[in-house]
């Protein structure tokens, strides 16, 4: 081997000597349901391609928490997703906090309810007619029908843009009915007809969490 070529070798092993070792998070691991506790764990994420996460998921009924579910463990970038939808009555809230060190997904998020300034329709009994302030990211107004039990049933509200069926997450896309769509502009969503409960769009949601 030449001198040049000896040179060149041995300036490639020492630059992979040097160079820092990329390697898969540890991250703590915890599903704290309605009981409010959990068992806090830790775990090696599945490869370098993960990060931190603790995501919280609530529920609300008549203005008030029914439900609120907080879980921390490895997630990939593209399920750390954040957004609302609101119904009136019914609204669900989905927070999370990424980060790419070890055991920095401490604390997960808490939902906080800013107005935004932008109004949509929202149904009451049999009617749509009903304004509705949106909070926070919900920049659109949405409207969605779904299949309950064979009757069509039509949901309307205010939505973040994740929660749109042209813009949304793959987690979501299956969970906004057949006929989703979102609009921008006070009260764009039309009015008329009736709603489905919030709660069934948000179970196929927290399997996929829970349970990848």
């Amino acid at each position: 081997m030449s001198y040049w070529n000896r040179m060149k070798f041995f300036t490639v092993v020492l630059g992979l000597w040097l160079s820092p070792k990329v390697n898969a998070l540890k991250c703590y691991e915890c599903v704290q349901g309605v009981s409010g506790t959990c068992t806090e764990t830790t775990k090696d994420c599945p490869s370098q391609d993960f990060l931190c996460g603790a995501i919280t998921l609530t529920t609300y009924k008549g203005g008030l928490e029914d439900q609120q579910i907080r879980y921390k463990k490895c997630f990939l970038a593209v399920e750390c997703v954040e957004g609302s939808v609101n119904f009136g009555s019914e609204k669900t809230v989905i927070l999370s906090h990424c980060c790419n060190s070890d055991l920095c997904n401490t604390k997960a998020p808490v939902p906080k309810f800013i107005p935004n300034g932008k109004k949509c329709y929202s149904c009451e009994g049999q009617k749509c007619t009903r304004s509705l302030n949106c909070d926070g990211s919900e920049d659109y107004c949405i409207k969605s029908s779904m299949t309950v039990e064979g009757e069509m049933k039509l949901m309307k509200g205010c939505a973040s843009k994740i929660m749109c069926w042209d813009n949304s997450s793959a987690l979501f896309t299956n969970d906004l009915g057949s006929r989703s769509s979102c609009c921008q502009g006070d009260y764009c969503n039309g009015a008329s007809s009736t709603r489905v409960g919030l709660l069934l769009l948000t179970v196929p949601f927290i399997a996929f969490v829970l349970f990848s």
